[in-house]
């Protein structure tokens, strides 16, 4: 089990919730049961965000292992520079 924490207008589209606690093993499996879950959030889930376990920011990093137990922030899309 993870922890996640929606950032900003992700709380939104969550129905304001921004807390959630999911099975996931990997960051895909986590947006796709997110999606699943909060249907007006999948859209902005598809479009990209950026998604930080235990403190280390991942993008497009869809294979990534989430070890149990983490924290699981999920950010809007950064865009660098």
């Amino acid at each position: 089990m993870v922890r996640v924490t929606l950032a900003g207008p992700l709380q939104a589209a969550a129905g304001g919730q921004s807390e959630f606690e999911l099975e996931a093993a990997t960051i895909r499996e986590l947006l796709t049961r997110l999606g699943k879950d909060h249907p007006k959030l999948k859209p902005i889930l598809d479009e990209g965000v950026t998604v930080a376990i235990d403190g280390e920011l991942y993008r497009r990093a869809w294979f990534q292992p989430i070890p149990p137990d983490s924290e699981v922030y999920i950010l809007p899309r950064m865009a660098g520079g």
